[in-house]
């Protein structure tokens, strides 16, 4: 007999072990093949942006990502001494880069306190499998997915082990591909791939140079010959050659390779003493047609992949496991209808297409032609404008996400960043995201009498509602989202979006309306929680 989870995810990095987080504190019972035997140690992404961030936060990782960050800071800080007060100094006022233009001003944005961090792809993945070990997430290292079949109740999945001892079955409800770029699961099961072609390299790499002086100043620098960047962690360079795709991407990155690339991009007479280590990737850009395909779905890479330019894919890989994870651990509970599972490619989806325009046309602006070179002095003269500095750290971090829930207040449809929870109504010193830890949704309630929280009280396992003095009372999604948000003291449009999210209140409030077909004046329900 089969073994049978609820769902089976294939890739445990960062955006499969948060997939798997999810779905556990949902209820579900999960299961992650992996095909590597042991975590990566290549070199990948520097830091999540704000939104990946909280939502390892909201899942109690606060603590373990200070002490990444802090130790991310110590290595950072000879690099720092050694150019002195100017570096320090742009660190204080800059947040960020577009197209490594470093000019993302903190004095421009809406919320400045809410921004990246430096936290490592290797330290975030870390992490976030301390957490799935305590959940007791079952982890299978070494695992090829060979192939799968759907049914109308499940999917058959199937993988060799790496010791090499058969095939190995298993039944679940779902499937969930996170397997990167190179998605075995995408591939099977059919999903469209569109996008654009590769045309450059990118090498990122941590060597020992001869004389690091020659690379001076630190930080972007676009020549004639591409662009290169050196620092500011010991050692650390990134690359990107405009000359085209690599002939062998599967090949090993050497010494000679990255000395050659370094010499002609920089112009600089140095040489690679020692490589630590090495990566090369495209400017492949591609997106696929849906994030689901029946009971099979794709988070992170295996659903988009584009040029790694502001840092965005890791968090976006992030939040897309964010989205997931709580609306699928609702369908397979019972508590919601299957449409619920529409609206992760509705929501996600457009998010990703942003990232993707926005990545190519940073690498458009930063290819050695003179055409390129006068688009990017214009944008930079165009980012002193406080508007379009805010607009370009917003699209980059991530904050200017706002899911379309149709006309609505401000709020609703945005990702809530944490905030205190007023101590004298809420029983001590809270948080939201402290109240957030086990994955329910949260009601905010300054409503008069209390009358939101009387509306949620009969399903209080499915959404923790706190008093508050101050306003607007909002329903918050278990991902952050903003479900519905009330205006002065009222409860307008809150039954609804309770129905349309969490399938609360049916008999109170009467049926629910078809399938995306009414918005609500405070928002559009996703799903009709009646026809199950």
């Amino acid at each position: 007999m089969k073994e049978r989870f609820d769902v089976v995810v294939a890739g445990a990095g960062p955006v499969g072990l948060l997939t798997a987080i999810e779905l556990t504190l949902g209820g579900t019972r999960v299961l992650v093949l992996e095909r590597l035997p042991a975590p990566s140690m290549a070199m990948k992404a520097f830091g999540i942006g704000p939104l990946a961030c909280e939502s390892l936060q909201r899942r109690g990782m606060a603590a373990a990502i200070a002490e990444a960050e802090a130790r991310s800071f110590a290595a950072m800080a000879p690099f720092v001494a050694r150019h002195g007060p100017d570096v320090r100094g742009r660190g204080s006022r800059f947040s960020g880069h577009f197209a490594g233009l470093p000019l993302i001003r903190k004095d421009a944005q809406r919320e400045p306190e809410r921004h990246a961090r430096p936290v490592d792809q290797q330290a975030v993945e870390a992490m976030l499998a301390d957490r799935a070990r305590a959940l007791g997430i079952e982890v299978r290292r070494g695992c090829d997915v060979d192939g799968f079949a759907q049914h109308a109740d499940g999917v058959d999945v199937a993988w060799t082990s790496a010791e090499g001892v058969g095939e190995s079955r298993v039944r679940c409800s779902y499937l969930v591909g996170c397997d990167g770029g190179r998605s075995v699961i995408r591939k099977m099961a059919g999903f469209e791939f569109p996008g654009t072609e590769p045309t450059s390299t990118f090498y990122q790499a941590v060597a020992e140079i001869d004389h690091p002086e020659r690379l001076l100043p630190g930080g972007w620098r676009r020549t004639s010959g591409g662009v290169f960047s050196h620092g500011p962690f010991p050692g650390r360079l990134f690359m990107l050659d405009f000359t085209g795709p690599p002939k062998d991407r599967k090949a090993l990155v050497t010494r000679d390779e990255v000395e050659s690339v370094l010499r002609r991009i920089s112009g600089a007479d140095v040489r690679v003493k020692a490589l630590e280590s090495g990566s090369r990737w495209t400017d492949n850009t591609r997106l696929a047609d849906t994030y689901r395909r029946g009971r099979v779905l794709l988070a992170g890479d295996a659903a988009h992949v584009h040029s790694p330019f502001g840092g965005q894919g890791l968090s976006l890989g992030l939040v897309d496991a964010a989205n997931l994870g709580w609306k699928l651990a609702a369908v397979i509970r019972g508590d919601m209808p299957e449409s619920l599972l529409d609206t992760y490619t509705a929501e996600r989806r457009p998010v990703a297409e942003t990232v993707l325009a926005n990545t190519l046309a940073q690498v458009a602006i930063m290819r050695p032609d003179p055409q390129a070179g006068a688009m990017r002095d214009l944008m930079a003269k165009l980012m002193d404008f406080d508007d379009v500095n805010r607009h370009i750290g917003e699209m980059t971090s991530g904050l200017a996400t706002r899911y379309d829930f149709g006309p609505a207040l401000e709020d609703v449809g945005r990702l809530l960043g944490d905030r205190p929870i007023d101590p004298g109504k809420a029983g001590g010193d809270v948080s939201l995201y402290g109240a957030m830890q086990d994955g329910m949704g949260v009601l905010l309630d300054a409503s008069t009498g209390g009358q939101a929280s009387a509306l949620v009280a009969a399903a209080t396992q499915k959404v923790r509602c706190l008093a508050v003095d101050t306003g607007p009372s909002m329903l918050i999604r278990p991902d952050a989202c903003v479900a519905w948000a009330g205006e002065g003291k009222g409860t307008d449009g809150l039954a609804e979006a309770l129905r349309g999210w969490f399938n609360i209140g049916e008999r109170r409030v009467g049926k629910p309306a078809p399938v995306g077909a009414h918005r609500a004046r405070q928002g559009k329900a996703p799903c009709d929680a009646a026809k199950r």
